[in-house]
């Protein structure tokens, strides 16, 4: 299989949260249940948004997720069971290219 086939089921998936608590706690879950490779918690996150007709400014924290593809649907479930937000952040993006051993890597954590 090529780098680029195997990408192709590779997601990084995009999460924000109020605070670092959260994110930590969703990258934890997520891992410990096999849902995600790793997570990256990063903070210091602006967001500008438009919410229920207000533009809002709040600091957030994102997190990064690695998951295969198949995966994602369960992921996402559990995310919305664990965000306190009523319409999380929840965007998967498909990794196109990639290390071979590290996408092998990301396969076989969330196997």
């Amino acid at each position: 299989m090529t780098s680029r086939s195997s990408a192709l089921r590779i997601l990084v998936v995009l999460v924000t949260c109020p605070d670092r608590r959260t994110a930590q706690t969703i990258g934890r879950t997520l891992v410990e249940e096999r849902l995600a490779a790793c997570a990256n918690v990063v903070p210091g996150l602006t967001s500008i948004y438009r919410w229920q007709g207000r533009i809002c400014r709040d600091s957030e924290v994102l997190v990064l997720l690695k998951t295969r593809r198949s995966c994602f649907p369960t992921l996402a479930r559990r995310v919305r069971q664990l965000h306190p937000y009523s319409v999380p952040e929840i965007v998967a993006l498909p990794v196109v290219l990639g290390s071979p051993t590290y996408l092998a890597w990301v396969a076989e954590s969330t196997a």
